[in-house]
């Protein structure tokens, strides 16, 4: 499991961008996101470096949690 922390998703629209793009890259990826604490965790075989690359493509700023 990948936790990130993204301090400028801000709205549902924020939320479904981001299903998206971890989507694009592993339809399979189970992805549960805490828009109040700005937190999202990624279930997949895929590392870090390409999830969160993902995320930063889509247009947000993913730290690590």
């Amino acid at each position: 499991m990948i936790e990130m922390q993204i301090d400028d998703m801000t709205c549902d629209r924020c939320v479904s961008t981001i299903t998206k793009a971890v989507h694009l890259l592993d339809r399979a990826a189970k992805v549960e996101i805490d828009l109040a604490a700005k937190r999202v965790r990624v279930e997949s075989p895929l590392g870090p470096v390409k999830l969160v690359a993902a995320i930063r493509s889509a247009g947000f700023k993913p730290t690590a949690a």
